[in-house]
């Protein structure tokens, strides 16, 4: 079953890709949440006239989000965590990583950054996502909090 994606769906596709799905994937859960609508002729080239229409929009913001992962990649990050040792007391997660790049004033949701779960002190780099086009390694570390 074809189906056009109407917002982001992890792990499947982004907003207005055609994408094939199992009938009950895409009949069941995606067509009545609103993530998407049946791929028909029609609702194709109705498809590839906005996709014409937006490309030039699209290119300007490509052309912000590497101007972003440049500034990110010049950016030298530090998360500071109590530890004993090398171990930290606790976990640094994703959402620790936005919040310092919150606060060195890059706005950057939690959910388009693949860091896993770091227990212990040292050098690590995480995965930004700005744009479908834009992907980032971003290196940080995590040093022990001074008592």
């Amino acid at each position: 079953m074809e189906i056009i994606l109407k917002q982001d769906v992890q792990n499947l596709g982004f907003k207005d890709d055609v994408v094939t799905v199992k009938p009950g994937y895409g009949r069941n859960f995606l067509i009545p949440q609103g993530f998407a609508t049946l791929a028909t002729p029609s609702a194709k080239k109705v498809l590839a006239e906005n996709l014409k229409q937006k490309a030039h929009k699209e290119a300007k913001i490509v052309a912000d989000a590497k101007s972003l992962a440049e500034a990110l990649k010049a950016l030298d990050i530090k998360i500071t965590a109590k530890a004993g040792g090398e171990k930290l007391f606790g976990s640094v997660t994703s959402a620790d990583l936005a919040e310092v790049l919150a606060k060195n004033g890059q706005s950057i949701d939690k959910k388009f950054i693949t860091s896993g779960i770091v227990k212990r002190t040292g050098k690590y780099s995480a995965t930004v996502r700005l744009h479908r086009e834009v992907i980032i390694e971003l290196p940080y570390e995590i040093v022990a909090e001074q008592a």
